[in-house]
């Protein structure tokens, strides 16, 4: 065994370490920083109470970006030297996002001890490389994204920090082979055990769908799918998941081999980022007539905890994925089987799971955009399903997002829908058939959302101002938008939204400026906290649609009069990404 011993680095803070919506996120260069990574682990430590550090467990992985071998190494004798028992790595230290949380709720060691938490390599949906995004947050027990109490506590450390112990002796721990190695240290023994990255996630998945009916559904002639991994960490799991566990054919899965520049792409799972998967879906306009798209394609994003829905020649929206999940979840899913508690939604995503909850007589709540507002209504026993329109879906099965539970979900709703459709000639359900039943029973919302990226913070702030501004004039911003559009409704009423959890009385405030149209339409701006850079500014426009004979139109035709004004409010003549 083994033996290290711990030396005390001096350091001073370092300028701009406020850990953002889910976690801290630069570029490279920056993390490559002396002090800079070991400052921000360091910060998280002392922020952490003293039985979450000393003879705890922590699980140490990521997506596989650039730099993450790196900085696993250096977690792993930072935490030797602040304490730590064990560090769990998953192999080659790949794990998903959501496989991370499942592992800190359901993982059990040897002698019966769990994980108290995470650090999470990953910049999620944001580019890889040398010159491109690394990223980490602390996820907490429950699995979930450290509250904003801890956020702000690892923030404050970070502008008074003046030195940090580590294990600078300690060997490099070899994460491409499985087993426990073992050191000892002046606190006693310190182990790193590197652990199959996707055992414990597919075991939670099929104790959650009905792995069978899947398997009878993708084994059907009638019935073809496509995976597209982006060359996320989600390619750990897609092999597994869906060749060996549910008989889908190897050609199905596109770019599953993770790589830490992600292949030179954007592993952002949207119409814009996706190019493989849409053009093979008959989504592009490069589309070659002569194949056939499969009846279903999803793909997910770096760190797996983001997803896309795709039928052929047809996309799903986020906002309408979500409430086609709960509306079928029940009838589909053995994990539901006994009842939804409630369902939740981010503000910025549509309504239509909110007409979904209203038919169907379940709880129903509005959060600010944060995955961590959802764990606190599914630790309290409030929320079953939710979702946010940034491609985030996810259940109380854990506390992070799932893209990888979308898919199977997705799965299991056309397993289910086809329980009848799969031999003889009866015609196979397919992915819009289920949306377009859903719009003929709830309505439809129309819905896009407007991306404009690296936008001057200053001048991004100042746009916020300018909207609220508005707000006090609706009869003048009621005029405006006449005059382009007379058959448009009115703005009956705007606001900045303001959440009171009904769980732990907090209160968040400034979390999107909306504005409310008479006819249930709505337009929401509000400042993205996941670039690593300058501001994202994100526009969203949403119109509801009840009458059945108009539920077919065009999406941009149908939001064209909401959109006039959004060149004069933005500065940018268009977009970086139209979802």
């Amino acid at each position: 065994m083994v033996s290290f011993k711990v030396s005390v680095v001096a350091t001073s803070p370092i300028d701009g370490q406020k850990p953002g919506t889910s976690g801290l996120r630069k570029k490279v260069k920056v993390y490559k920083q002396p002090n800079y990574l070991e400052n921000f682990v360091q910060a998280t430590f002392d922020a952490l109470t003293p039985k979450k550090v000393k003879g705890a467990i922590l699980v140490v992985s990521g997506d596989d970006r650039y730099y993450s071998e790196q900085a696993i190494q250096i977690i792993v004798k930072m935490a030797a030297a602040n304490g730590v028992r064990r560090v769990w790595v998953g192999q080659n230290g790949l794990l998903s996002t959501p496989a991370v949380s499942a592992i800190i709720r359901e993982r059990v060691g040897a002698d019966g001890s769990r994980a108290t938490g995470a650090f999470i390599l990953t910049a999620s949906h944001n580019p890889g490389g040398p010159t491109e995004d690394f990223g980490i947050k602390y996820n907490m027990e429950n699995g979930g994204q450290a509250p904003e109490s801890v956020t702000d506590m690892i923030y404050e450390n970070t502008k008074t920090i003046k030195k940090y112990p580590i294990a600078e002796d300690l060997p490099r721990v070899d994460i491409s082979a499985i087993g426990i190695t073992s050191f000892e240290g002046l606190e006693g023994k310190f182990d790193v055990e590197v652990f199959d990255s996707a055992d414990d996630y597919v075991k939670l998945m099929k104790s959650i769908f009905d792995f069978e009916s899947i398997k009878k559904l993708l084994s059907s002639p009638k019935f073809t799918f496509c995976f597209d991994a982006l060359h996320g960490v989600a390619g750990a799991y897609a092999h597994r998941i869906f060749v060996e566990e549910l008989g889908a054919q190897e050609s199905s899965l596109l770019n599953c081999v993770p790589k830490e520049d992600f292949g030179g792409g954007h592993p952002d799972p949207n119409l814009t980022y996706a190019k493989e998967l849409v053009t093979r879906m008959g989504l592009s306009k490069t589309d070659d007539a002569g194949v056939e798209p499969p009846e279903f394609g999803a793909a997910a994003d770096g760190d797996a905890d983001r997803n896309m829905i795709l039928g052929k020649r047809f996309f799903v929206t986020p906002s309408d994925s979500v409430a086609i999940i709960a509306a079928n979840a029940v009838a589909a899913i053995p994990y539901f089987s006994s009842g939804l508690k409630g369902v939740a939604r981010s503000m910025p995503t549509s309504a239509a799971l909110d007409v979904v909850a209203k038919t169907l007589g379940l709880k129903f709540f509005e959060v600010p955009t944060g995955w961590k507002f959802f764990c606190n209504l599914m630790d309290a026993g409030m929320c079953s399903v939710c979702g946010e329109e940034s491609f985030g879906t996810g259940s109380d099965h854990i506390r992070e997002k799932d893209g990888i539970w979308a898919v199977l979900a997705w799965l299991s709703i056309l397993a289910h829908k086809n329980k009848e459709s799969l031999e003889g000639d009866a015609k196979l359900v397919t992915v819009e058939d289920i949306v377009r039943q859903h719009w003929a029973t709830y309505g439809r919302h129309y819905y896009t959302r407007y991306d404009y990226e690296n936008v001057d913070a200053t001048a991004a702030k100042e746009l916020m101002g300018l909207l609220v501004k508005l707000q006090s004039s609706l009869p003048d911003v009621n005029k405006i938008i006449k005059g382009i559009h007379p058959e448009v409704a009115n703005v009956g009423s705007a606001d900045e939204f303001e959440y009171n959890d009904p769980v732990d009385g907090s209160v968040s405030k400034h979390q999107g400026i909306r504005y409310l149209f008479e006819d249930g339409s709505r337009l929401v701006f509000r400042l993205s906290g996941t670039g690593s850079e300058g501001a994202t500014v994100r526009v969203y426009i949403e119109q509801y649609e009840k009458d059945t004979s108009k539920i077919s139109r065009d999406s941009q035709d149908a939001l064209a009069p909401l959109l006039s004004k959004l060149q004069e409010f933005t500065g940018r003549s268009s977009p970086t990404v139209i979802t």
